[in-house]
């Protein structure tokens, strides 16, 4: 079971996965493309070309999971906000879960800051 929590970093891609790509492949991508070791406990997030499919990478400490999300109509949305030099982009949990269900994740509020320093 892959767990999501606020605490969890997140990461999507900008450019679309191949997704004939297996764990090996999409783990590469992570390192040469985003730069980002896989290993680390961030999910990635990747997009095929056309926007009908999403997948999930992530590294529990003992092995990959990987999943992925078909639409069986319509496509998810073209995602945006990246700036130019950047390969990825990170987005907070309740922005994947919209993202998940087909939504404008770029529209969805902002929350309260996960964490507050104590003074």
């Amino acid at each position: 079971m892959i767990q999501v929590t606020p605490q969890t970093r997140i990461l999507i891609a900008k450019e679309p996965l191949d997704f004939r790509k297996g764990i090996d492949g999409t783990a590469a991508t992570c390192r040469r493309v985003l730069e980002e070791s896989p290993m680390t406990g961030t999910l990635f997030v990747f997009r095929n070309r056309v926007g009908t499919m999403i997948r999930l990478l992530l590294y529990d400490g003992q092995g990959f999971w990987i999943a992925t999300k078909r639409m069986s109509a319509g496509r998810f949305r073209f995602w945006q906000g990246f700036e130019p030099e950047d390969a990825s982009m990170r987005i907070a949990a309740h922005q994947l879960h919209v993202l998940l269900v087909g939504g404008d994740w770029t529209r969805t509020p902002k929350a309260v800051p996960d964490w507050k320093k104590v003074a």
